[in-house]
């Protein structure tokens, strides 16, 4: 089949769609990518925001802190789900997700508005995060409620394609996300960026708030939530029936570990850890991981819409399934590939750079819970690593008795002395952290494209499996909290996990195999356990 009769294909699907399906789409598409955008700009800023809401002295901890911070944006998503989900499933999907837009909208433009942890201590960080709690608790009921209003709006034979417009919004917020940041940045100095001007995009979606309710206000509620309720089927209790059933906590159990795990574990890994990778290890500037990162999202974005119009042709499961195969074995050298290409000059010194450190401090605080509540380095073996870990210089640690020694590439152990230590990796070939990093901008464009492309080809069909999985009784919280569950518990800390890995291991790569395993396991789970839906009736 040409490229031709694929976009063909899709198109006249689109075509087949009656205008109010039309206009559902895509009023409840355009509120959940502004939901998204709010979501994601912390994301999108994250490493930034370790120098501002983090107290200075350690720059890995301060990253892994504010990595954490984002991942906290995910620990109310499964009960924002269970909240949220019970009214979609009692009052209606309309009204539901006109509240979770709110209360998102909201709480991302007081982060603009937070003081900074130099002007009020660490009641900063603490407000941080409880702002991020909001928000999780707002995309929890989102993104189900969004989801399933669409499906059951669109006819059986287009739900796949239909339901892939849904889909396409997370990639779509943090393409929007990261283009503002770019218009700001490009707009004014570094200096005001840093000042000022990073509270721009989190005020200003204030505007975006505003839209979204009035499109949505005009939206009609789900004709099957109304063909329920005026038959008397509906759930009086949707979450004890979702969770307390075992039928349909069998269900959530085979579409968290069967689908969605997976899924979310490639996409944040692919969307988000990848730009933390580029500018946190590779030492790209932002605005270059920002640039390369928005070309990759403009080729691999339309595949959202693809493997959701395939899906209706071939079924939905085998392509997950394939899609988290895939990435099991190809994540890594991608990523390897990413460092290779995204600073040559790193590359090689690491190829040929080995330090060991050996001390009786380096089993202090090795935890991610020691990592993450340690902000400044306090340890020498804790100092060593920060030094090492901010440069990307690989090494290994062992424990003993002595006093702390360094030693580089199999030469004479010596104790530790920053100044020492960073002469001797100069001498083999230590990048000048000054110096502008020189990418192949080509080959870092096409491997983020197939980071993206792999994250497509799970999510695209995502929407429309989920959405038939679950009966109409308890669909909104059923496809809320296995959504939330899995992306909330499982992939929203990929970065953070992913950080703490390579911190505390010195192997840049080595947080990766958090993604691959659950990628595998999904993999495994999906073939053996989830069942095929393409084609099921959403009345039943």
């Amino acid at each position: 089949m040409s490229v031709h009769e694929i976009s063909s294909g899709i198109v006249a699907r689109a075509e087949g769609l009656d205008r109010n399906t039309k206009r559902t789409v895509f009023a409840a598409a355009l509120g959940t990518v502004f939901e998204w955008y709010d979501f994601f700009i912390y994301g999108s800023l994250a490493a930034f925001f370790s120098t501002l809401f983090f107290p200075k002295g350690n720059e890995t901890a301060a990253l892994l802190a504010a990595l954490a911070t984002f991942g906290a944006g995910f620990v109310l998503r499964p009960f924002g789900a269970i909240v949220f989900g019970r009214l979609g499933d009692l009052v209606g999907r309309k009204k539901t997700f006109l509240v979770t837009m709110l209360v998102m909208g909201l709480a991302t433009a007081a982060i603009g508005l937070l003081p900074t942890y130099e002007s009020i201590g660490w009641a900063a960080p603490a407000l941080l995060v409880a702002l991020r709690l909001l928000q999780g608790l707002a995309v929890g009921g989102e993104f189900g409620g969004a989801v399933t209003y669409v499906a059951e709006h669109a006819d059986h034979n287009h739900r796949g394609l239909t339901t892939s417009w849904i889909q396409i919004t997370a990639t779509l917020g943090l393409f929007l996300s990261l283009l503002v940041i770019v218009l700001c940045r490009s707009s004014m100095s570094p200096e005001a960026f840093a000042s000022w001007g990073w509270r721009l995009p989190f005020v200003g979606s204030i505007v975006l708030l505003v839209l979204s309710l009035y499109i949505r206000l005009k939206l009609h509620e789900s004709p099957v939530f109304q063909e329920m309720k005026a038959q008397g089927k509906g759930s009086k209790n949707p979450i004890a029936e979702t969770l307390g059933d075992s039928r349909n906590l069998r269900l959530i159990m085979v579409a968290i570990f069967g689908v969605v795990a997976g899924q979310a574990v490639i996409w944040y890994t692919g969307h988000f850890y990848s730009l933390y990778f580029m500018t946190t290890t590779l030492k790209m500037t932002h605005d270059q991981a920002n640039f390369y990162l928005l070309i990759a999202l403009t080729l691999g974005t339309p595949f959202f819409l693809f493997f959701g119009w395939l899906s209706d042709r071939i079924g939905r499961k085998w392509i997950v399934v394939t899609g988290c195969a895939l990435s099991a074995f190809l994540i890594m050298p991608l990523f390897q590939a990413l460092g290779t290409y995204g600073n040559p000059t790193l590359a090689e010194f690491r190829a040929k750079t080995s330090v060991t450190l050996a001390g009786n401090d380096c089993d202090h605080d090795q935890s991610f819970v020691g990592q993450l509540f340690s902000p400044q380095a306090t340890t020498d073996c804790q100092k060593a690593k920060a030094l090492l870990t901010a440069r990307a210089v690989p090494y290994t640690v062992k424990t003993d008795a002595e006093p702390l020694r360094v030693q580089v590439n199999g030469g004479e152990a010596k104790s530790y002395n920053e100044a020492e230590l960073l002469a001797a990796l100069t001498a083999t070939g230590l990048p000048d952290p000054k110096a502008p990093v020189q990418p192949n901008g080509p080959a870092v464009i096409g491997i983020l494209f197939c980071l993206v492309f792999l994250a497509t080809m799970v999510y695209g069909p995502l929407g429309a499996l989920l959405v038939e999985l679950f009966p109409v009784r308890i669909r909104y919280s059923g496809v809320s909290v296995a959504l939330q569950l899995g992306n909330g518990w499982i992939g929203g800390f990929a970065p953070f996990v992913a950080t703490a890995v390579v911190i505390a291991t010195g192997n840049i790569f080595g947080g990766l195999w958090y993604t691959v395993a659950f990628a595998g396991l999904t993999a495994v789970i999906g073939a053996l356990l989830l069942p095929e839906t393409r084609g099921r009736d959403l009345n039943s």
